[in-house]
């Protein structure tokens, strides 16, 4: 559990003061950047010993966190973002090697501060801002005594050219292209020039309609290429200063507007540069504001989709988790309820997150600039003198908002860090489908139809699907999933895929999510019957083989109101108005979706061994069709829930060693009656009465102080000599609280006494104290 303090933001003489209210938080490590554009003066030399300014000395802050007891996690760059300057590129660099500034579509000049990664002058540039800060942090690495257990590289790789819509298109870059373009064809493939001879710029650059869909595919797969390429360049320049035997980290961005189903553009475009390399790890980059429903789907889906590209030994991690009260602007026109971290954080550690870094933990001052620029403010940072205006810890060192709050949830989670630490999340038998190509939308020509038809298409039904249907609806009705990276591999043998998907599906995709069918897996398909592959071609291997003819997409407008209602199996179910709906004409099957004039949207089709339900219409979130959906199509729900209205998050974690937990996270405003089955067996007599926006780690076989806590309604609040504590749930003492999984009868004797199974027989719980605590005395 980490917090963010840029020892460049505060003056030397209070970094104590902050790092104190670290310790006091309860977070065991510091994470800060370190920016290149702070440390190199005007004169092109640079100071990382405090030289030139005491806040210069990169190693003092590093040994002050170790005094401390806190681990440190460096961000060396050399790009850092942090809302520096040139993102934390010194000017200089873009002054003397002005070739480093790409250009983007039709040789526009780009509009942010990037760069050609790897243009020869800014990897020099690199390797001497390395051989600067590396030898600092190699002799204070972990594994020779030090505190130092992780070091990023890099920032956002990709960013900004994605959020602008201006690839890299540099002469160097170009050229690359080409060669990898012969490569993979043997030729020229589909376009009208030999790729890097006369003519290939412009066709690249200002591409017409005949290649647009195949340069729009192949330049997303080849920036992937280009990515690791920097990426590796990076870590070797790192290993040749000494930086080894600890993770080099990569951040993953792509939350946008305060949504995160963007977020996979990121994992996209960097997926080369971590999954399946020894040593490194990738972390999530998110801002998606307050904890709703929404934002809570859509954080699942970005842990499932991180969890999906990743190898065994690369944890889940979050490099940037967004800590604070959302008043970046000091302008009160943003205030995150307080409770908003905490259950993020509770979300992520059930779905196995390792690693949370609070983004931003401490706020500070933006110094001045060494040199003047004439940018109106002269500051390191655009944001002005104060930064971190909504951090827990505020510009000045004074408790924020959220410091509260967050300290409570970090104290939380390190009363449940024993089996935290090794626990795993549980999955039915329920796999939502990854399509990375699906997420390789950050580059359109804007003058190009075919272009922007497939980035319109692929971004609209895409990941959790459309109104985030799939997901929502699933989590409401407590099932437990991860991913599967369908361009990688094929969903688990006999398990439902749900699959987001639009128009455009790679054939080789296509393939495989009906080989999985025939061979007897179930498939929920939401979206619009898939017609065409990648590059905009036909391809319509999944609806030939269901025997579905796709027909006329019919959207609302202002006086038309399309509504479907459910046939067969899938109802009942009220008439829903909808924002499209497609009319599909099946040869076989059953209709379980029409429209009010009987016209067929939805069908439930078999197919070899398995089943494929698609349902081509704009559905809102329904926790009762898209269970019955995927129930038809073979799983169940290992852990089920029932409330009055949505709002409560549920799933399972265990170890290999048979530690398990029920986590239970309220994200509506009011306390909420649960009642909640786990394998069957419900796990009270009664509906728990879940606090609102709280969440809980609940037994289901513990070893906390020498004991297994085999069940329960409250979570360990701390495990002390001879005593364990808990907070307990509303409601605790109306009737059994702890139920025995294995055999589903309760263990507890009356309302008075908590009990669980000791080694020794059972142990005995000091009555309940209404709002106080519960202790639980061992002996």
């Amino acid at each position: 559990m980490a917090g963010e303090v840029h020892y460049f933001r505060v003056a030397r003489e209070e970094w104590e003061q902050r790092l104190d209210l670290v310790v006091e938080a309860g977070l065991t490590a510091v994470a800060s950047y370190i920016p290149w554009i702070y440390h190199e003066l005007p004169d092109g030399t640079i100071d990382v010993e405090g030289r030139t300014r005491p806040e210069r000395d990169v190693a003092a802050f590093v040994d002050l966190c170790r005094d401390r007891g806190l681990l440190f996690i460096a961000r060396p760059g050399p790009f850092v973002m942090a809302e520096l300057k040139n993102e934390g590129i010194p000017h200089r660099v873009y002054r003397e090697h002005p070739e480093v500034v790409p250009t983007g579509w039709d040789g526009a000049p780009t509009t942010s501060s990037t760069v050609d990664y790897l243009a020869p002058a800014f990897l020099e540039e690199t390797a001497r801002w390395y051989a600067a800060i590396m030898p600092l942090l190699a002799p204070r690495l972990q594994p020779r005594g030090g505190n130092v257990v992780a070091v990023q590289l890099d920032n956002e790789v990709g960013m900004l050219a994605w959020v602008t819509n201006t690839p890299d298109l540099t002469d160097d870059l170009v050229d690359h292209l080409g060669r990898w373009v012969r490569e993979r064809y043997a030729g020229a493939g589909p376009f009208p020039v030999e790729p890097g001879g006369p003519g290939w710029a412009e066709v690249v650059r200002s591409p017409e309609e005949a290649w647009a869909g195949p340069l729009r595919r192949d330049l997303g797969e080849f920036m992937r290429v280009r990515f690791a390429d920097y990426v590796a360049a990076l870590r070797t320049m790192a290993e040749e200063q000494g930086i080894v035997d600890v993770p080099f980290l990569v951040n993953i961005h792509g939350t946008e507007g305060g949504s995160g189903q963007p977020f996979p553009i990121g994992i996209s475009q960097l997926v080369r540069t971590y999954s399946g390399v020894p040593g490194m790890v990738s972390g999530s980059d998110h801002y998606m504001g307050e904890a709703t429903l929404s934002t809570m789907s859509d954080l699942y889906v970005i842990n499932a989709f991180m969890d999906a590209v990743h190898d065994e030994d690369q944890p889940l991690t979050s490099l940037e988790f967004e800590a604070g009260s959302g008043d970046y602007g000091a302008g009160a026109e943003m205030q995150y309820d307080p409770s908003t971290t905490e259950l993020k954080t509770r979300l992520c550690l059930a779905q196995g997150n390792r690693l949370v870094n609070y983004y931003l933990f401490a706020g500070g001052i933006n110094p001045m600039l060494d040199e003047r620029v004439d940018d109106g403010n002269e500051r390191l940072s655009f944001t002005g003198e104060r930064h971190g205006t909504a951090a827990p810890v505020g510009p000045e060192g004074q408790r924020g908002f959220a410091y509260e709050a967050t300290a409570r949830c970090v104290r939380a989670v390190a009363a449940n860090e024993p089996w935290l630490a090794v626990m795993d999340e549980e999955h039915d038998d329920v796999e939502l489908g990854l399509v990375l190509d699906a997420y390789a939308t950050e580059y359109h020509h804007p003058g190009s139809d075919l272009m922007t038809d497939a980035v319109t298409d692929l971004a609209a039904h895409r990941g959790a699907g459309q109104r985030r249907a799939l997901v929502r609806s699933l989590l409401m009705a407590g099932y437990r999933f991860g991913a599967v990276h369908l361009e990688e591999r094929s969903p688990r043998a006999g398990s439902v895929l749900v699959l987001g998907a639009g128009r455009y599906l790679a054939r080789a995709v296509q393939e495989r999510v009906l080989a999985h069918a025939e061979a007897g897996g179930g498939v929920l398909l939401l979206g619009p019957a898939p017609v065409l592959d990648l590059d905009g071609t036909p391809c319509t291997v999944l609806v030939d083989a269901l025997g579905v003819v796709p027909g006329e997409v019919v959207r609302d407008t202002g006086h038309y109101y399309p509504s479907v209602v459910a046939q067969g199996w899938a109802a009942p179910w009220p008439e829903m108005r909808v924002g499209w709906r497609q009319e599909l004409t099946p040869s076989r099957g059953d209709a379980v979706l029409t429209d009010v004039y009987g016209a067929v949207c939805g069908v439930d089709v078999p197919v070899g061994a398995g089943r494929v339900v698609l349902l081509s219409a704009e559905l809102p979130s329904s926790r009762e069709l898209f269970t019955r959906a995927v129930e038809r199509l073979g799983a169940t729900p290992g852990v089920s829930t029932r409330t009055p209205w949505p709002g409560v998050v549920t799933t399972t974690t265990a170890s290999e060693d048979g530690q398990r937990a029920l986590h239970v996270i309220n994200l509506s405003g009011a306390a909420m009656p649960v009642e909640v089955t786990v394998d069957g067996h419900p796990l009270t007599d009664a509906a728990l009465r879940v606090p609102a926006r709280s969440g809980y780690v609940l037994p289901l076989g513990l070893d906390a102080g020498g004991v297994r806590v085999v069940g329960g309604t409250g979570e360990v609040a701390g495990v002390e000599e001879g005593a364990i504590r808990f907070r307990p749930l509303l409601g605790v003492g109306e009737g059994p609280g702890y139920v025995d999984l294995a055999s589903g009868t309760p263990v507890l004797p009356d309302e008075d006494y908590v009990v669980a199974a000791g080694p020794d027989g059972c142990v005995r719980v000091t009555p309940l104290d209404p709002g106080g605590s519960l202790v639980l005395r061992l002996g």
